[in-house]
């Protein structure tokens, strides 16, 4: 998986907005498949207009335990965003990533003000999603 340092640097170095959403694409394709099984209710995002799927995993059993994520989507575009949120959240603590918006971070790359509202508010529900996992294991 791309880390999200080397993401926003690459976006800084596209200047064409076709350019970066083909980038979007590409980071995709990157991503690994997603499990059928793991295609369940349970793991679909609600709010998203295409089919998202987030699964959690906590790493250690500490107080506030590194968590990683899996996800994957049926759309080319939102299966690339799905890439940015997880580099963006997978390998933290819990209390880092309930702590963290990764609005803030597609904001910084301008690709908020480049989604359409329904894309933009199935980012917002993959983020919150993953925050509000977090926290409930950081407060476990």
């Amino acid at each position: 998986m791309t880390q999200l340092d080397q993401i926003i640097d690459d976006f800084a170095f596209l200047d064409e907005w076709e350019d970066r959403y083909r980038y979007v694409i590409e980071l995709g394709k990157a991503l690994p498949d997603l499990p059928e099984e793991k295609r369940t209710a349970q793991n679909k995002v609600q709010g998203c207009a295409s089919q998202v799927w987030l699964v959690s995993h906590v790493e250690d059993g500490s107080a506030d335990p590194v968590m990683t994520f899996e996800g994957d989507s049926d759309a080319h575009i939102v299966r690339g965003l799905v890439a940015i949120v997880l580099a963006t959240y997978s390998g933290k603590r819990a209390s880092e990533i309930a702590a963290t918006d990764a609005i803030e971070t597609f904001d910084k790359i301008g690709l908020v003000e480049h989604l359409s509202s329904q894309r933009a508010n199935g980012l917002r529900s993959m983020v919150k999603r993953i925050r509000e996992e977090a926290r409930i294991k950081a407060a476990a």
